[in-house]
């Protein structure tokens, strides 16, 4: 991959603010909020560390000048709280974010406080514009999500999105260092969504994935370090997942992947998440104690080596291209990283560069503004951008690509992510070997059904998810010695794509089942084609086999999302 394009500096300056005599960090000694507060502390700021343990609140005062200890639950009263300190901020570092109400940053806001939050719940993030009016009345800025997520995400798919035309997807993934011990606020906010329905924008429209879910390895390289190789990842929810996508030109599809430096931690999640999908547990929460004891338990040797990256896809001057932002903290440095959007906007607070009102922290940052921050740390990162390869027909049928109709052609340009909707009616065989080969096809029942066609590519192969009604079938597309092969399961289909300047076809000229090359005469007789209609993309889809006859006929048409 060659170099990314270079980090300018946008309207954000990331000067000195004035100190402020006092910020009151809720959960000020827990795993993040000690941080924080140190790090405010460090910064000439005067730092209120409050919450319910008064011994581990004034270890940490005992520990650091300028820095004192305060009793207060963020689930209970605050107004008395503030109204005896009268801080200049308040940031909540407590947690856990998840199926919270908004009593803290409400309590703020009628005492005239601003506020932040290092919220990662996606529903109290997405959810804080409703008290926009009543801060803009008090005079006060409420952010929420000064985090690694959303605001650090945030900042990095900006910067990558510039100069694209249309972003297709976004996928980010954040590997955590096995010193980064979770408390017990993260450890329940982790298990809350653990196998549960996670909302995710794919395909041009809203669908569902599983959290914990979508197991997969991932590798973090950043120019002149050791990579990082290999780290177990899986699907977490978080705002980033509704955010971008409404953030960013063509609303492109967004993935969020987490996991720890061991493999048993993120595949033991991933195991749990599996039982409560499959209903042998109502909810992983329970567990937060026991998860606790076990990552103590399994946590074995570190490299305190953390990472994340941030990887964005589209069409720039018309070319597909990738870029992606990575970040690697060693020394175990990785559990500041989420530390240190608060510092920066507090400071943009105090110059007045925050504007009275609620919004998200997803859009507040320039990525350049944390490199002072990052230069105190033991961290590097960088971009890099890669061509993509040109979409799967055009690869096969070369200049006769563009000669198609337009609409043919739009279906046909896959870059990373599509989805086309419509209406297609389905003509089923009459046999009883009609009915079960359909039926082990997946190919949907008899009738007139609303039709979308997710598309999705990676590696240059392409996965077409066909939706009659609900009744959902996929294969997978590629191309070998300049053939189309089309995969359904272990069957392969290898095609010529014949075109003129009405559509093509598809024209079966061998097949295989598990690789081994079966004769033509008992194929599947089948003559695709596919045309444009006005403004429709027309299609009809017939199969049927030697001595069985008809299998399946479907037809119908699409427009792209």
């Amino acid at each position: 991959m060659r170099p990314g394009p270079r980090l300018r500096s946008g309207g954000f300056r990331p000067v000195r603010a004035a100190a402020l005599s006092r910020i009151l960090v809720l959960g000020g000694y827990g795993g993040f909020g000690a941080r924080l507060a140190r790090r405010l502390v460090g910064r000439g700021h005067s730092v209120l560390a409050a919450g319910r343990n008064p011994q581990k609140a004034a270890a940490l005062e005992a520990a650091c000048a300028n820095l004192r200890a305060v009793a207060a639950d963020r689930n209970g009263d605050l107004l008395p709280v503030l109204a005896a300190h009268r801080p200049d901020l308040v940031i909540d570092a407590a947690g856990p974010f998840q199926g919270s109400g908004y009593q803290v940053p409400l309590a703020c806001i009628a005492a005239g406080i601003p506020y932040v939050d290092l919220a990662d719940a996606r529903a109290f993030v997405c959810g804080i514009g409703t008290l926009d009016e009543a801060a803009r009345r008090a005079g006060v800025a409420v952010v929420s999500g000064a985090s690694s997520v959303p605001a650090l995400s945030g900042a990095a798919a900006r910067r990558l999105a510039e100069g694209m035309e249309s972003v297709r997807t976004v996928d980010i993934a954040i590997s955590a260092s096995s010193r980064a011990t979770a408390g017990a606020s993260v450890a329940r906010a982790v298990l809350s969504y653990a196998g549960k329905p996670v909302k995710l924008w794919r395909a041009r429209q809203w669908t569902e994935g599983r959290g914990w879910q979508e197991l997969g390895r991932e590798t973090f390289v950043v120019p002149e370090r050791p990579p990082l190789r290999n780290r177990w990842l899986a699907l977490a929810d978080v705002p980033d997942l509704e955010l971008l996508p409404a953030m960013l030109p063509g609303r492109p599809a967004v993935t969020f992947r987490a996991g720890t430096e061991s493999p048993f931690q993120t595949l033991g999640l991933w195991g749990l998440a599996w039982a409560v999908r499959l209903g042998a547990v109502s909810s992983a929460e329970r567990f937060a104690p026991l998860l606790l004891r076990l990552q103590r338990l399994t946590q074995g040797p570190s490299d305190g080596r953390s990472a994340m990256s941030v990887r964005v896809s589209g069409l720039a001057g018309g070319a597909a291209v990738e870029r992606r932002w990575t970040l690697l903290a060693e020394d175990g440095d990785g559990p500041e990283i989420p530390t240190l959007a608060a510092v920066l906007l507090a400071e943009a607070i105090a110059a007045g560069r925050v504007p009275a009102g609620a919004r998200h922290a997803s859009a507040l940052l320039p990525l350049e503004a944390f490199d002072p921050l990052f230069a105190t740390l033991s961290v590097a990162h960088g971009v890099d951008e890669a061509d993509l390869p040109p979409p799967l027909y055009r690869r096969i049928m070369g200049a006769r690509f563009d000669a198609l109709p337009p609409l043919v052609r739009e279906l046909h340009e896959v870059h990373r992510d599509g989805g086309a909707s419509g209406e297609g009616e389905v003509v089923r065989g009459g046999s009883p070997v009609a009915g079960l080969i359909a039926r082990m096809m997946r190919f949907p029942p008899a009738g007139r059904h609303k039709l979308h066609v997710a598309f999705r590519e990676s590696g240059g192969i392409e996965t077409w998810t066909r939706d009659f009604g609900g009744h959902r079938f996929r294969s997978r597309l590629g191309v070998r010695a300049g053939h189309l092969v089309e995969r359904f399961g272990p069957l392969r289909f290898h095609f010529e794509l014949p075109s003129d300047g009405a559509g093509l076809r598809m024209e079966m000229r061998s097949w295989s089942a598990f690789g081994i090359p079966l004769p033509m005469a008992l194929a599947p007789q089948s003559l695709a084609r596919e045309w444009q209609e006005g403004d429709r993309f027309r299609f009809e889809v017939p199969v049927s086999l030697p001595l069985v006859g008809l299998v399946v006929r479907y037809t119908g048409w699409l427009r792209p999302d």
